[in-house]
């Protein structure tokens, strides 16, 4: 799964926001393993330099097979919150996806299309 990450120019953010969205998806839902190509990320902050209560953005767009792209948009006080908030309504919103994708085209579980995590 490749993660694509845009930072718009107006963010302050420190050294290493890449990696850890890289790991924030990648926790959230490396579990679908090849049935994701490709999850884009795009944080930006709403107010810039104003500040405010929940300004920060973290939308999410992933790209699973056979299906059309699921994105979802999440807002925090600071990036982590909304990175981790975004992450979190990314895979209840793939897991429902391919859950249904199941229930109506291969009348398969869940636990059949998804590859179990390698340790």
């Amino acid at each position: 799964m490749q993660v694509q990450v845009n930072i718009e120019k107006n963010v302050e953010h420190g050294i290493g926001l890449d990696e850890h969205v890289q790991e924030v998806v990648q926790a959230s839902i490396g579990r679908f393993g090849e049935q994701i190509t490709r999850v884009e990320v795009h944080i930006g902050d709403t107010n810039g330099q104003k500040g405010g209560p929940d300004d920060k953005r973290c939308m999410m767009e992933a790209r699973v097979n056979g299906l059309q792209p699921i994105a979802v948009t999440d807002h925090g006080s600071t990036l982590h919150q909304a990175i981790g908030g975004a992450a979190d309504k990314l895979k209840r919103a793939v897991d429902t996806a391919i859950a249904k994708r199941s229930d109506i085209r291969h009348d398969k579980p869940v636990a059949d299309l998804v590859q179990p995590e390698e340790e």
